[in-house]
């Protein structure tokens, strides 16, 4: 579909006068057959006053929305002290909040509306700008990138929104009574299925999910009180592997049992003092035990002295031993922890490799973990390593010439890798045999994500920061060049309250049959991203057309399998689950082949007794059968344990083995029948003889 097309389908009617006039400009570049310093200047202009319209709008709808939720805020606040002041009379409340509710809907329909039209506008501009620089000689994207930043109308920063209409919304929905439950709730906990599941989400769809959820659930805030700060939400990783093995990316590749991840944590700016020594062990399914992260608190002072083995763990915890503000056995726990950590980093010569930092919004009832969601945005993965002859975190635990400052404008491009989508992460905990909530169904199934199961960010990090040296790579990554945007499948996205209609306009706002460069590969987005400054967020991303999504497996959009290779000189791991049916199954089908075996060899036995040259034939015939069907079943009994040890997505079912085993079985049958009748025919023995008499 041609943008401009798209644009006229997808504006906000009571805003039509305000959006850019994409078909007037792109008239402009039509009309003048010789484009010279008039014409330009004449472009210029009209270019101008779109912008400047655009620019006014926006900022005047930001203002107006940022009075309705102050306004709305006080409304809720006395609501609130009105129905605890009178509670016997909560029913003759129902009908404020129920308003109140309306009118905070409104405004996030709102704040919705205004984000797509930043992000139309913004995607307008970048395309007309770009046809101008193909059908002209006049270069004018880095001008016009100038006049942009004096006039940032797509520089809003939408999170404190959503923070504050997360609170009053769940203010109201609870009617004054926020839910305060407990990590039991619903049920025992050995009653409960767990379950993780992690999804992509494209740029242009990050504010659009975060209006959805916050509906549902509020947004986790740690300290209430304290005034929003977008540094607040950063969470920066430091993971350790040994870089002559990368045996821990391996193992969490492999998913094998027992397999480690060891990191290093802090939440916040790099003045945080509090680091987070954690270890992730995978367990399989089949072990009956669950996969467990384990963490405990360090001085940011005191880490590089533990990993170097210099302090002991028993020191790490003597002050709180003294202090006795925790159980002795919670104590001895996280020092038994300690030891086994410094243990394993000294032991395996674990040194830190890559970085991960990303803001989280995570949206949870406070105590209650039944449905948990979060979404990381602005993710990015560093190297740490010393490798290549640079030093980076050199004898420190971490690099220090970075901190929180996205998207890190000073390293250099192989040195970091900016993550093109955001990372919806959904926890769940139903009881057993019970179906997670519609609205977490709807939203999962939704064009607004793409699923990508076991997804994670140390283990695409290391994969994209070290291509030299990691030969074993996810199977998501020979598709990140592809388009995860999706058409609108079912009605689902912000509604204002009244509307008849789904009013999301989430899609692929890109397409232009105008333009025959458009296809450009998301990596070079990615370079653009930080090289000009001018993204919005949400952020308009540009890419060819004809994108399909990238489920698993990836389907084209005409319906065809996608197939992808790895690059020269790397292997795509795909993920396979083993649990011990699989091996005891292969076990079985040896037996039964060796049973199959034996049963021949009986047969051939027995044929020897008859003592002639025919029954003496055919019991070599049976033998020789027996035989290779024995060998046969023991080469592909080992070849399958071997694969099901390596955990190689191969094709386990035998085609052609029992059908040649049958095949040769009953030529041995037809063959030793047919010679016995026909040399019953030459005397009176035999079958022919008997019948005879």
């Amino acid at each position: 579909m041609r943008f401009g097309q798209q644009l006229k389908q997808s504006l906000n009617k009571e805003w039509i006068f305000y959006y850019i006039d994409y078909e007037g400009l792109k008239n402009s570049l039509r009309v003048h057959h010789i484009w010279d310093e008039k014409s330009e200047q004449s472009f210029v202009e009209q270019l101008e006053k779109e912008l400047e319209k655009v620019y006014t709008f926006q900022r005047v709808k930001a203002e107006e929305i940022i009075r309705r939720i102050a306004a709305s805020e006080k409304e809720v606040n006395d609501a609130v002290a009105r129905s605890q002041q009178a509670p016997e009379q909560a029913e003759s409340f129902e009908e404020d909040f129920d308003l109140l509710e309306e009118d905070l809907s409104d405004i996030i329909a709102d704040v919705h509306d205004l984000a797509k039209f930043t992000q139309l506008n913004y995607t307008g501009f970048q395309k007309i700008i770009k046809k101008h620089d193909k059908n002209t000689s006049w270069y004018l994207k880095p001008v016009f990138a100038a006049r942009l930043k004096r006039k940032p109308f797509f520089q809003d920063n939408y999170d404190s929104y959503v923070v504050k209409l997360s609170r009053l919304y769940d203010i109201v929905r609870t009617r004054g009574n926020p839910v305060k439950g407990d990590a039991s709730a619903g049920g025992k906990q050995q009653n409960f299925v767990r379950q993780t599941t992690k999804y992509w989400v494209h740029p242009d769809n990050i504010l659009e999910l975060k209006l959805i959820v916050l509906k549902h659930l509020p947004v986790l805030v740690f300290n209430p009180n304290k005034e929003f700060n977008e540094e607040d939400s950063a969470i920066t990783s430091i993971y350790f592997d040994n870089t002559e093995t990368w045996e821990l990316y391996e193992g969490r590749l492999k998913k094998t049992e027992g397999a480690e991840a060891i990191r290093l944590r802090w939440y916040g700016g790099m003045s945080s003092d509090t680091i987070f020594i954690e270890r992730k062990t995978h367990r399989e399914d089949w072990t009956g035990e669950e996969s467990v992260k384990a963490r405990f608190k360090l001085k940011e002072k005191n880490v590089n002295a533990y990993l170097r083995g210099e302090l002991r763990p028993e020191q790490i915890f003597e002050k709180e031993r003294r202090e006795q503000k925790r159980p002795e056995k919670d104590i001895a726990s996280d020092e038994q922890l300690a030891r086994e950590i410094q243990y394993r980093v000294l032991t395996r010569k674990l040194e830190p490799v890559t970085r991960s930092f990303y803001h989280r919004t995570a949206f949870q009832l406070p105590g209650d973990a039944r449905v948990r969601i979060s979404l990381d945005t602005e993710l990015t993965m560093t190297r740490e390593d010393n490798l290549d002859g640079k030093k980076r975190s050199g004898d420190n635990w971490r690099r220090t010439d970075i901190g929180v400052d996205w998207p890190f404008k000073q390293l250099p491009k192989e040195d970091k890798e900016l993550f093109p989508y955001a990372v919806l992460e959904v926890k769940l905990q139903t009881q057993a045999g019970g179906e997670p909530p519609q609205w977490i169904r709807d939203l999962t199934s939704s064009h607004l994500v793409e699923a990508v199961p076991k997804f994670s960010k140390y283990i695409h990090g290391t994969a994209t920061l070290n291509p030299k040296r990691i030969h074993l790579i996810p199977y998501w990554y020979p598709q990140m060049d592809v388009d995860i945007r999706k058409p609108v499948t079912h009605k689902f996205g912000i509604e204002r309250p009244g509307a008849s209609n789904d009013i999301s306009t989430s899609g692929n706002l890109d397409d232009d049959s105008d333009d025959d460069d458009d296809a450009v590969e998301l990596p070079l987005e990615r370079e653009a991203f930080v090289t000009h400054e001018i993204i919005p967020k949400p952020t308009p991303t540009d890419v060819g057309d004809g994108g399909f999504s990238l489920g698993v497996p990836t389907w084209k959009q005409q319906g065809e399998v996608k197939r992808f290779k790895a690059p020269k000189g790397k292997r795509i791991h795909v993920p396979v689950r083993v649990e011990p049916k699989v091996q005891l199954a292969t076990e079985r089908t040896f037996l039964s082949w060796l049973e199959f075996s034996i049963l021949i060899g009986s047969i051939a036995a027995t044929l020897l007794n008859f003592g002639d040259s025919l029954a003496f034939a055919a019991a070599w015939a049976f033998t020789v059968i027996a035989c290779i069907a024995l060998c046969y079943s023991a080469g592909l009994y080992l070849w399958r344990v071997n694969k099901i040890k390596e955990r190689r997505a191969v094709t386990y079912h035998d085609r052609w083995g029992p059908t040649l085993l049958c095949a040769g079985l009953f030529f041995a049958v037809a063959m030793s029948f047919g010679f016995r009748v026909a040399e019953g025919g030459g005397g009176e023995g035999g079958l022919k003889g008997d019948m005879k008499g």
